[in-house]
């Protein structure tokens, strides 16, 4: 029998959703303004479930559960994870920023900062916001955040799908606070 053997579910470990919801969550929170494919909303919450995001806040057209489409790449994560809606992006912003929350709009900008730069402290909870597939984070919603962060790409698109380019930022910010867990 092979050393590396691939592991049963039963063997990984999982929280259960309830001791999921009773987790120590690391202090992020994502924002999604104006998502819309529910595929890429439920692929949110998937990552949001993985890297134990405080919690996803819906905006604009973005979609809500439940949805069949949002849960056929949820897998029942918004069962786990909290999630609430704003009319706006920026309504979202304003209650978050009353509540302490640094803004970082992901989005190429003239003064973006490179997400490897970019270090994450433990004195300071985050909102992360993600925008629209087309159109990205809205300008007005840039206005407001406290940075900017951008992947930085080689190809010739200069472009991820968005839930993509989400979890590549939430893994940032979920290895800056792992050890917190």
């Amino acid at each position: 029998m092979s050393e590396n053997k691939k592991l049963k579910l039963a063997e990984l470990g999982r929280l259960s959703d309830s001791e999921f919801k009773s987790a120590k969550k690391i202090p992020l929170v994502v924002v999604l303004e104006d998502i819309r494919s529910m595929h890429n909303v439920g692929s949110f919450f998937r990552t949001a479930d993985a890297f134990r995001i405080e919690k996803i806040i819906l905006c604009g057209v973005t979609a809500k559960p439940p949805h069949r489409d949002i849960e056929k790449t949820a897998l029942g994560a918004t069962k786990s994870v909290e999630w609430e809606y704003f009319p706006s992006g920026l309504e979202a912003l304003q209650c978050l920023k009353t509540e302490g929350y640094e803004v970082c709009s992901i989005e190429q900008t003239a003064n973006s900062t490179m997400l490897e730069d970019f270090h994450p402290t433990s004195d300071k909870k985050y909102a992360l916001v993600v925008g629209n597939e087309v159109k990205g984070v809205s300008q007005a919603v840039i206005d407001q955040s406290d940075v900017t962060l951008e992947i930085p790409q080689f190809g010739t698109k200069h472009s991820l799908n968005v839930s993509i380019c989400g979890g590549i930022v939430m893994w940032h910010f979920f290895s800056a606070f792992k050890q917190t867990l």
